[in-house]
């Protein structure tokens, strides 16, 4: 078994949705990046990614490419799940964490954990996503962006 930790955070801008885990909600702005800005699949990913020592989605989808401009990252999802099958891992599980003073993330979190086990090919009861606030503290607590810690276990396929 191999363990992976991920993060990623990106700052809020002018816009009226966020996408997270796959889902777009509805928000006074959006969160800026090369990406969709999808905070959540880009911990994951890069959780998968250190589990299989390859390194980081930066490294795997660079925001200098522009064939990675405005990608949805459940692709990069894909993308990163045929990384590890070359490796020759699976998933064991996924647990992960929002980090959101706006919006309630709550109600979408059950959409969150399909989308991600459709793009990974894995089943629902294999992905945990959780959201905190962090009680107005920090600069998500001030509102200026969204952050994401995600742990992925991982295993030989054999």
């Amino acid at each position: 078994m191999r363990i992976g930790h991920g993060y990623d955070v990106h700052r809020f801008c002018d816009g009226d949705h966020i996408t997270i885990g796959g889902v777009k909600i509805p928000h006074s702005q959006t969160l800026l990046a090369h990406s969709d800005g999808d905070v959540l699949a880009h911990a994951i990913a890069d959780s998968l990614l250190g589990a299989c020592a390859e390194r980081d989605i930066g490294y795997h989808f660079p925001d200098t490419d522009q064939q990675y401009k405005d990608i949805n990252s459940m692709l990069i999802l894909t993308k990163v799940a045929e990384i590890l099958d070359k490796k020759g891992y699976k998933i064991s599980n996924i647990d992960s964490t929002i980090v959101a003073q706006a919006p309630k993330m709550l109600p979408y979190i059950p959409s969150m954990q399909q989308n991600i086990a459709r793009a990974l090919k894995i089943k629902v009861d294999q992905v945990n996503v959780k959201a905190t606030t962090e009680e107005r503290l920090g600069f998500t607590g001030r509102e200026e962006g969204i952050s994401a810690h995600s742990v992925s276990l991982i295993m030989n396929k054999e």
